[in-house]
Parts: structure tokens; C-alpha cells; sequence
């Protein structure tokens, strides 16, 4: 299976049961291609490749108890790989073989867009004789009166979800939804039922949606990779995610390929090498690279920052700076650390920990000042801690309390321009040089990510992508200045540090 794995997979347990393979031989039995294509002529069978056999097999794994593990299943890739006729596939096996009494729904942003899987479940039925003789068959609605179950059509443009029992939801293209209200809404309609199924599909698309927050789609990609990672245990949570390495050429045959697992069987060589001389970059690379555009700019290079990453274990003796960005509420808390390079070793930055809020979180969280100050105190007694450099705002009394522990504290203003520009400069230029190495920290790697560039009359410096954005970069504003810090003159840090005593 060249095509597995994608470059971002969550992970199942071994040996699972499935009833993937189940689907799969469902797919394989009644659903047909519906216009013609490189995988063949309307009217004939699909034949699943491997990879999607091995897709559905591990998105429909079973608990212990035979209930589905998977309650939200998302699945990202370039266009034209059939996500389409997939979906409508498991839409049909969910009418037929899921609850009884169940109710399955086709939602888009756009009523269009929800009819496309739709429509091809209606061809396939109308082209089955067993299938049309089983159901009735209405413009936006399939109802299967054996056993009482229904699938209908539901679009964001104009939702309504009142008395909703959903069984299956089938989400397409999710990048399109202009917030995330139809999402959550059916989400909760499927609270009574004892094995829903989520299911979304999507190319990448806008990171921002029309109230300026994450998009939907942008949202569930992040919290993929973040259970890809390990970063965010969820064992109800499944995702498979192809993309082209976010550094590659958009104009490579291996983009191409790393992209689209149905490459060269369900879409042809010649549609990519014709659509990538006349699309913009920027289109190519969301819609067939399956990457995120941002339409701001990015502080890093693509790429740059993974590079770097190295398993170096820090020694208790190893001198060390820690770089300390806080906030109360309604952001996050970041302790980072860089070690102070010798003319042996380059500077290694790592992430200590993030208090960060959590969508599940309630709108009276706060980051807890008793837990920051034991883990700033547990570093130090077991790490050669040299400065803590810290952002006094809202952290006065923190920073006084270390102080009266005898901690080497130093005062460090982030929100000043002047002192951050020219540390980000630093910082960025040791990363494109390859002057330091990091601890692989996909937490901390993904607000570095999140930063982006301002620009003004004083310099470039890191910021959110906007004001309200979601996006934290706490954590590389702290990484920022652990770095600055550590790659100081140490005569200029024993000069400053008294400064926060006075």
C-alpha cells in the first residue's frame, strides 16, 4: 500500500475488530461509479484499492463491547481521490445496515454541495432493482420503510435542527461551513443514540471562517495532530490525513503523490501537470497538495523548524535559561527552556509545559498561579537554571515570590517591540541557519507554527495571525525569549540580572 500511511494518522489498538471490511464489501457489492472517469465508466462496480480498504478498516473499529470506538471520523486529502462515492457508500450502509430506526444526514455549507453524495446514493439506488424496491425515494430524502430508518439532506444556508436523532452524519467538503454552529448542533443531535458516527470529508481550505475563528475544518485538522501526537488522548477520535510535505515543491510528481492516495488510479498524471501550469500557486497547493494557506504570512519557512529537531537528553549540570510567557484567562501559559551554548554545542530549546484552555473548558477557566510556580521551583531543584526570564505582566507576584526563594529571576518585557524584534530576528535567523536544535514538541512546534510576521516601522516580530484568533503562540514567544537570553554575553546577563532586584 504505497499510499498508507498518510502523513498524519491517529492511532487504534492492535488487533482491533472492525467492521470496516464489512463496509468495504458492502461498497464493493452495490455501489457503482456514476460518471465517467479515470477509474473507469459510469455503471461499473467500484473496486476499492487497498489503501481505502485499510482507510474504512481503521475508521470503523470496534470496542470490546462491539459499539463503534470511533464517535468522529475525519478524513483530508487532495480532490478527486473519491471521497464522494466513499461517503455515499457508508450513507447506504448506514440506511440499511446501521440502527434501526435511524437517521442519517448528508450535511454542507450549501444545499448543492450536501446533494452531491446524496445524488450519487440516488443513482445508485435508482440503477439497483433490490435497492429501489426496498426504499422511497423523495428529492431530498431516502426512506428505508423496513426498519424506519431515513436519510435526508441538510445544508448550513438554511439549518434547522430541531427534534434531530441523528445516527450518521455525513459532513462534506467542511472547509466550506461559514462557522461552526451546524457542526456542533449535529453533534449534540446525537447524544441519544448508542453508536453514532460522525463523518467528515474535506480538502484543506480557509484557516479562518466568517466570525474569524478557526475554521471548522482548520479546527479538526490541528486537534488530528494533535491525537496523531499523543499531544490530546481521544480514543473517540479518528483521523487520516494525506498532505505534501509543507516544504515541497507544489510542482513535484512526489507532492502530487503524497497528497492524493488514489493517485494515478482515480486521478491521472495529466490533470496534475495541466491544472498546475494554469492554477495559482496558492489554489494548487490547498486544493491538490492538500495543504493550508494562510493568506497572511508565516514567521518561519515551511519546514524549517522540523529540520532541527534532535532526542538530546537535558543533564542536570547543563546550564540553562527559562523563558516564561503568562497570561490570566482566555489564553495560555508557557515555560520553555534553551540551554547556553558553548563553542561544542549549539543551543536546544524544549517546551516545559502549557496551561492552555480547552474547547471543552468552561468560559471561567484560568491558569492556575500555584501549579506555574511549582513547576517553575520543580525545574529549578532539578535543573542548572541560570535566569528565569520573565514577562512581568499580570505576574508580579509570582516573580516577587520567586525572588524571595532566591530564584534568578530577570524582568523581560515581551510586549515591548524594541526588545522583540530584535530577539525574533535572532531566533529566526538561527533557525534558517541551523544553529540550534529543539526537542521534536508538537505543542511546541504548533504555536511556532501559529506565528506569524508584523511588520512596522520598528521592525518585524512575531503576533497572533489576528486579534481573537484562537492560535496561540505563547509558547513560541517564550522559546523566543529562552533563546535571547541564552545566547546573550554571559557578563551582559550577570550585568542585568540585579536589575529586577532594585
Amino acid at each position: 500500500m504505497s499510499s498508507w500511511p498518510p502523513a498524519w494518522l491517529t492511532p487504534i489498538p492492535e488487533n482491533a475488530e472492525s467492521r470496516g471490511p464489512e463496509i468495504a464489501e458492502f461498497i464493493e457489492n452495490f455501489v457503482t461509479l456514476t460518471k465517467d472517469s479515470v477509474a473507469g465508466k459510469v455503471g461499473q462496480s467500484i473496486h476499492l484499492d487497498d489503501w481505502q480498504k485499510e482507510l474504512l478498516r481503521q475508521s470503523f473499529v470496534l470496542n470490546p463491547d462491539g459499539s463503534f470506538k470511533h464517535r468522529t471520523i475525519y478524513w483530508g486529502m487532495g480532490r478527486k481521490n473519491g471521497k464522494s462515492s466513499i461517503a455515499a457508500g457508508v450513507g447506504l450502509w448506514s440506511l440499511f445496515m446501521h440502527d434501526k430506526g435511524g437517521e442519517t444526514y448528508s450535511c454542507a455549507a450549501t444545499k448543492d454541495q450536501a446533494r452531491i453524495t446524496f445524488n450519487d446514493a440516488r443513482k445508485l439506488i435508482d440503477g439497483n432493482s433490490d435497492l429501489s424496491s426496498m426504499t422511497k425515494v423523495y428529492r431530498d430524502a431516502i426512506e428505508l420503510p423496513a426498519n424506519g430508518s431515513v436519510w435526508r439532506v441538510l445544508a448550513s444556508e438554511s439549518f434547522g435542527a430541531e427534534g434531530l436523532n441523528a445516527s450518521c452524519v455525513i459532513f462534506d467538503e467542511i472547509h466550506a461551513l461559514p462557522d461552526r454552529k451546524m457542526w456542533d448542533v449535529m453533534q449534540l443531535s446525537m447524544a441519544s443514540r448508542n453508536q453514532p458516527l460522525m463523518i467528515a470529508t474535506t480538502t484543506a481550505g480557509q484557516k479562518t471562517d466568517a466570525s474569524g475563528q478557526d475554521s471548522t475544518a482548520f479546527g479538526l485538522y490541528n486537534y488530528l495532530k494533535r491525537v496523531a501526537t499523543k499531544e490530546t488522548p481521544d480514543p473517540t477520535f479518528f483521523g487520516a490525513w494525506w498532505e505534501a510535505q509543507p516544504e515541497a515543491d507544489h510542482r513535484s510528481e512526489e507532492s502530487w503523490k503524497a497528497a492524493n492516495p488514489g493517485y494515478g488510479i482515480l486521478n491521472s498524471k495529466e490533470d496534475f501537470e495541466a491544472m498546475v501550469r494554469r492554477t495559482p500557486e496558492a489554489e494548487f497547493r490547498t486544493k491538490r497538495c492538500n495543504q493550508w494557506v494562510s493568506s497572511m504570512n508565516a514567521w518561519l519557512p515551511t519546514g524549517k523548524w522540523e529540520q532541527l529537531g534532535a532526542e538530546i537528553n537535558l543533564h542536570p549540570d547543563t546550564p540553562v535559561i527559562v523563558g516564561f510567557d503568562g497570561s490570566f484567562n482566555g489564553d495560555c501559559t508557557a515555560l520553555t527552556y534553551c540551554t547556553i551554548p558553548t563553542d561544542d554545542t549549539l543551543p536546544h530549546i524544549g517546551l516545559i509545559r502549557v496551561w492552555e484552555k480547552k474547547p471543552e473548558d468552561t468560559d471561567d477557566w484560568r491558569v492556575s498561579t500555584q501549579e506555574v510556580e511549582d513547576e517553575i521551583i520543580q525545574f529549578c531543584q532539578t535543573y542548572n537554571v541560570k535566569e528565569i526570564a520573565c514577562d512581568p505582566f499580570r505576574w508580579q507576584r509570582t516573580m516577587e515570590a520567586m525572588q524571595d526563594l532566591g530564584l534568578p529571576v530577570v524582568e523581560y518585557n515581551s510586549s515591548s517591540p524594541s526588545r522583540m524584534v530584535p530577539a525574533c530576528s535572532k531566533l529566526y535567523t538561527a533557525v534558517t541557519e541551523g544553529n540550534l536544535t529543539h526537542d521534536n514538541n508538537p505543542t511546541l512546534a504548533r504555536h511556532l507554527s501559529n506565528a506569524v510576521i508584523k511588520t512596522d516601522r520598528i521592525g518585524p516580530r512575531i503576533v497572533k495571525e489576528h486579534r481573537g484568533s484562537p492560535r496561540k503562540i505563547d509558547a513560541a514567544v517564550a522559546a523566543v525569549i529562552a533563546f535571547d537570553r541564552a545566547t546573550v554575553g554571559r557578563v551582559e546577563a550577570e550585568e542585568l540580572l540585579p536589575q529586577f532586584f532594585i
